[in-house]
C-alpha cells in the first residue's frame, strides 16, 4: 500500500518560514519524480515545485526564490523550505509521486495534505 505522508505545515506570520515533509511508503521512492502542490477551496490544485532523482528542479514563478524542494532518497523524504511566507501561499500542501513506467504505466499517489497559513 503506497503512503505519502505530509507533516509541517500551520500557522505563520508574513515574511516567516516553514519547512513540510513527506514520507513515502510503498513505492521505490528514488524511482518516483516527487512535487509538491498547493490547492485553495474552490480552486485547482497547482504545481508549486517538482525534483526528480538527479535533484532536477521546477517551481512555480511565485514561488521562485523563496521556497526550495529537496529529497533523502535513502528517508524516502521530500521537503519543501517555505521562506519569505506571504498571505497569498496559504493553501493545502499536497506531495505527490509521479512517474510513468514503460511497463506498467503512469503512477501517481498523493498524500492527504497539510494546511499553511500565512496570517498576522
Amino acid at each position: 500500500q503506497v503512503q505519502l505522508v505530509e507533516s509541517g505545515g500551520g500557522l505563520v506570520q508574513p515574511g516567516g518560514s516553514l519547512r513540510l515533509s513527506c514520507v513515502a511508503s510503498g513505492i521505490t521512492f528514488s524511482w518516483y519524480v516527487m512535487a509538491w502542490y498547493r490547492q485553495v477551496p474552490g480552486s485547482q490544485r497547482d504545481l508549486v515545485a517538482s525534483l526528480t532523482s538527479d535533484t532536477y528542479a521546477q517551481y512555480a514563478d511565485s514561488v521562485r526564490g523563496r521556497f526550495t524542494i529537496s529529497r533523502d532518497n535513502a528517508e524516502e523524504t521530500v521537503y519543501l523550505q517555505m521562506n519569505s511566507l506571504k498571505p497569498e501561499d496559504t493553501a493545502i500542501y499536497y506531495c505527490n509521486a509521479h512517474q510513468v513506467f514503460p511497463t506498467w504505466g503512469d503512477r501517481d499517489y498523493w498524500g492527504q495534505g497539510t494546511q499553511v497559513t500565512v496570517s498576522s
